[in-house]
């Protein structure tokens, strides 16, 4: 093979990796958004369409024309620690009411190329008065404003609609405000990344409160891996027993993306939260070859320890959240209070986490102002183990918050100085 060619498949094998990672993190990738992340995409498309589908399972869809990219990343299981959040300062998580408006936004918004936010809202109110189940919009009321504008902020920063004149935010203060959209349908029909969708469950408004669970684990089964989806039990143990039917392939189909979606989605995989069926895959030959490959292929530092596996992106490209990171007030205390939750391999309670984080505010006094109030060390103690309970660095065991092996990695050490020796 000539130099020329050689570099040429190096030159693809590094564009791939980067996609991949660039699409782990950004699953939905707009050209208005990033223009030279969406022309990589679509260079190397049938590369890592080839990749995903075989590695993860997961199915990626690239519109050249229409200036989008779209992965559909399923998760293994339930999860509600990456919730749809507000685009204000506080990036509160998303309430129960603007998820109603947002699929209810997003319905009306499917029939119209171009609306104002006036007309929008008044859809919205229309066909939320024509469902029974659903409360009244009512655009008089500022909270509701304010909820419409979170949700279609939402919407623009994933590119499905674009704003031609006037701002979101003002309709906030007036319900007269003027605002043009231009909306984008193909990236719309995008954002549901259920293999279901929900129109197919057949169900009446008052039988879905007892039955949320078990219609949510229909909405992503997948039948590739047998009739009953052992992949989406309650649990690893569950899925192995639960699917009999299932063959030697879809089995096999099962565990490789089983065990790889957790890697590759998760910020550490654990061996005690993985079935003896996945971990004899991970021991045997091909699946070992098969995860280094695909790490290697990904552009990622895989690390293998006694307790798991972890998937290190040297460039950070792989994801959109990191730690330790000062992006916020909670992360800055949970790297801070990984001291106290080490010290004690029995764990702490959540009081005496408020306690350290009443010492962290003492000794910072112009530092989280909106940890000031009365509550606000046991807010900030919460915030900061829902930080790492979603880096995988602490779980809840009952009423304390213990440490996970990973989170040793951070823990402060001393060397001792011999004596004798200049400072």
């Amino acid at each position: 093979m000539s130099s020329l060619a050689n570099q040429l498949v190096i030159a693809e094998r590094e564009e791939v990796a980067r996609g991949i990672r660039l699409l782990l993190a950004r699953p939905l990738l707009t050209e208005r958004a990033d223009p030279d992340a969406f022309d990589l995409v679509r260079r190397r498309k049938e590369s890592l369409v080839r990749w995903f589908d075989y590695t993860l399972g997961w199915t990626l869809t690239v519109e050249p024309r229409l200036g989008h990219a779209r992965l559909a990343k399923v998760r293994q299981y339930a999860d509600a620690d990456r919730p749809a959040r507000r685009l204000r300062s506080g990036r509160a998580p998303f309430d129960r009411r603007r998820y109603v408006l947002l699929c209810v936004t997003a319905a009306e918004l499917l029939s119209v190329p171009v609306t104002t936010i006036g007309l929008l809202a008044g859809r919205v109110a229309q066909a939320v008065a024509a469902d029974p189940a659903l409360s009244s919009f009512d655009t008089a009321q500022r909270a509701e404003r304010m909820a419409f504008v979170d949700v279609l902020r939402l919407l623009e920063s994933y590119g499905a609609v674009r704003t031609v004149d006037g701002a979101t935010d003002s309709f906030t203060d007036s319900a007269e405000a003027k605002v043009l959209y231009h909306v984008r349908p193909g990236v719309l029909m995008q954002l549901l990344a259920a293999p279901n969708g929900a129109s197919r469950l057949a169900v009446e408004p008052d039988g879905v409160p007892g039955r949320f669970e078990e219609l949510l684990t229909a909405l992503v089964q997948e039948r590739r891996y047998g009739a009953r989806g052992m992949e989406h039990a309650e649990s690893a143990e569950l899925a192995e027993t639960s699917a009999p039917a299932a063959s030697a392939v879809q089995r096999n189909l099962w565990l490789r993306h089983s065990v790889l979606r957790r890697l590759f989605d998760d910020p550490v995989m654990y061996r005690d939260e993985l079935s003896e069926a996945q971990l004899g895959y991970l021991a045997s030959p091909t699946g070992r070859q098969i995860m280094r490959r695909a790490a290697e292929q990904a552009g990622c530092v895989l690390e293998e320890r006694a307790e798991g596996w972890l998937l290190a992106d040297p460039d950070g490209i792989a994801t959109d959240g990191k730690f330790p990171d000062d992006s916020s007030h909670a992360k800055v205390a949970a790297l801070l209070l990984l001291d106290t939750v080490t010290a004690d391999p029995a764990g702490t309670t959540p009081e005496q986490l408020a306690a350290a984080a009443v010492g962290l505010l003492g000794r910072f006094p112009s530092w989280a102002k909106a940890y000031r109030s009365e509550d606000g060390a046991a807010r900030l103690a919460e915030d900061a183990v829902s930080v790492l309970t979603g880096f995988g660095l602490v779980r809840r065991d009952g009423d304390r918050i213990t440490a996970r092996p990973a989170a040793y990695r951070y823990r402060v050490t001393h060397a001792a100085q011999p004596e004798g020796t200049p400072a």
